[in-house]
């Protein structure tokens, strides 16, 4: 069965000479229904968002029309590409897990900003969950680090502008992060991100978990006992160089819950993921690395001063955050501004001062003055800032 132009893109873009990338990818979607088109739907929708993915491409949702598979307009895409033709490979329905395998041919497409070329590295803090008793059903009281943890992998394994750095192992009380006047300690934020040399956090708050009213038919006794259950958490990330809340979105799925309600279940387990209510979450998870990618992405891209040496800087940005050798940087001078409630405001002065890369490690660099003044005033824990040049227009 061939998908012929299964989806295409809906942004403009200019034509130029790109070969065409195949990827072969396999989708998945837990059939916990009898309605295997809706599974089949789920399993290809996966498949398509992988492989955009995988292309480079910026996914918050995805448009399809082909064959009855996938019938309406479900999530909306940002693409570096442009998918022109899904051959299906193979289909097949296991252990209650639909699997569909595509074959993708993508072709490429000019990045949108130059700021995109430096990744963001970002530290992912452990989650909390605001309601403890909702977690009794199941006992799923370790649901905050098992999701976080699975966030981290989810973002991890994406080719994506954020890098994420996990500060997964200690609980941080990330209620403050989430009020209306931000209430919360700044220093707590430049401690996370020193530690992991990141320049932005991510927080999170895990609102409910509440189980409600059951799926089957109290009188069908041969059937297991089947629960909605919903999972609403809030996301929030800061710049940790200036502390500005850079993006904030609140997520809202719900699933079924399988398990009797005198079971235990193990939320690290293949067996609890596999299930409709893990597979929402995943949902939540697969939204938000596309959400935040998009949200980073065009940000300008800061580092801090380690060591100064005569003519020459060490800073805290390295191979991993994109940078390269002959990359030119600017200086900035740091300072805090104290208000009258002894808050802390950082502030940045430009300076004229500017830098040549001429040496790159994983997480650091060494950066020689290339400008006529010298960097005397420069102190420790100025910033810094790459320098980006936007591709010239082409002519065709």
């Amino acid at each position: 069965m061939k998908l012929s132009r299964i989806m295409s893109v809906l942004l403009a873009t200019a034509s130029f000479g790109a070969s065409a990338e195949w990827f072969e990818v396999t989708g998945y979607a837990n059939a916990h229904t009898e309605d295997l088109a809706e599974a089949r739907q789920e399993a290809v929708q996966d498949a398509i968002t992988q492989a955009l993915i995988f292309s480079g491409a910026t996914v918050s949702s995805v448009q399809t029309l082909a064959d009855g598979v996938l019938t309406q307009d479900q999530i909306k895409i940002k693409s570096h590409g442009e998918i022109q033709q899904i051959n299906l490979v193979s289909e097949q329905k296991q252990d209650g897990v639909v699997s569909v395998t595509l074959h993708l041919d993508i072709f490429p497409k000019l990045e949108q900003c130059a700021q995109a070329a430096v990744a963001k590295q970002v530290t992912i803090t452990q989650s909390q969950l605001i309601q403890p008793h909702q977690a009794r059903l199941g006992q799923i009281f370790d649901i905050a680090k098992a999701t976080s943890e699975r966030l981290y992998h989810t973002l991890a394994q994406r080719n994506l502008t954020v890098k994420p750095i996990p500060y997964l192992d200690h609980a941080i009380n990330a209620r403050p992060f989430f009020t209306q006047r931000f209430e919360y300690d700044g220093q707590l934020i430049d401690s996370l991100t020193t530690l992991s040399n990141s320049q932005y956090v991510l927080m999170s708050q895990i609102t409910d978990v509440a189980a409600g009213d059951k799926t089957n038919d109290d009188y069908a006794f041969w059937q297991d006992e089947e629960y909605v259950r919903s999972f609403k958490i809030d996301f929030v990330a800061f710049d940790a160089l200036t502390r500005d809340k850079v993006w904030q979105k609140h997520y809202a799925v719900s699933g079924v819950w399988p398990f009797e309600k005198t079971k235990i279940v193990d939320v690290y387990s293949d067996t609890f993921w596999r299930t409709n209510y893990a597979k929402q979450i995943q949902s939540v998870f697969n939204s938000v690395a596309q959400d935040l990618d998009s949200a980073l992405s065009c940000l300008p891209s800061k580092g801090k001063i380690l060591h100064r040496e005569q003519g020459k800087l060490v800073i805290n940005l390295g191979r991993n955050h994109g940078i390269e050798i002959g990359q030119v940087l600017t200086i900035s001078h740091r300072r805090d501004m104290q208000g009258s409630t002894n808050q802390f405001f950082p502030q940045s002065i430009k300076t004229l001062n500017q830098v040549r890369i001429t040496q790159v490690n994983a997480q650091n660099a060494i950066a020689e003055n290339i400008s006529k003044r010298p960097l005397n005033n420069i102190q420790i824990n100025d910033l810094v800032e790459v320098m980006v040049q936007t591709q010239e227009d082409f002519a065709l």
